[in-house]
């Protein structure tokens, strides 16, 4: 970018001292000499240069600071996007952390179930969601029912327990 400003600037230097020039040559003032006549051309082209590389100057400022300022707005979109990001990974991660807590909390019930040697864990199903345990299915006696649920309070992490075993003779 700095060539092509470049470019551009020698261009208008060199079409500003050929009009200056140009000019200079179709007055008819006498009273000057063909030197000072330069020297007056020369003159006007060094403030016309003066003030084409001010006006560079001021339009490279101003693209300096729209380009700062859309790096600002940019780098600002990705914090926030990184935090999005952050946030969903720790919400992930809570996720998937309370589900093996609720798996670890179901496998420890049955284990413990399958330690009691007077109910048959085959014929009960326990899930285990955020903590609570709901027991399923079928035993011998009222006994066995709150023995099971007993069981299952007793297991570390749970926070409570819906025991839905139905009671059935065999």
């Amino acid at each position: 970018m700095a060539s092509i400003v470049f470019k551009r600037s020698v261009h208008i230097l060199a079409v500003t001292a050929l009009a200056f020039g140009l000019a200079a040559c179709g007055k008819s003032d006498d009273n000057k000499t063909a030197g000072q006549k330069l020297d007056s051309a020369i003159s006007q082209t060094e403030q016309a240069a003066q003030n084409a590389g001010n006006k560079i100057e001021d339009g490279a400022a101003k693209a300096g600071d729209a380009t700062s300022n859309a790096l600002d707005k940019a780098g600002d979109k990705i914090a926030g996007a990184a935090d999005t990001a952050g946030q969903k990974v720790e919400a992930g991660a809570a996720s998937v952390g309370a589900a093996l807590d609720d798996a670890g909390i179901t496998a420890g019930v049955k284990t413990e179930l399958i330690k009691a040697p007077e109910i048959s864990a085959l014929q009960i199903d326990v899930d285990t969601k955020g903590g609570v345990v709901t027991l399923n299915g079928t035993v011998p006696s009222e006994s066995v029912k709150t023995q099971a649920g007993d069981i299952a309070k007793a297991a570390k992490g749970v926070t409570s327990v819906t025991n839905n075993l139905t009671v059935k003779a065999s």
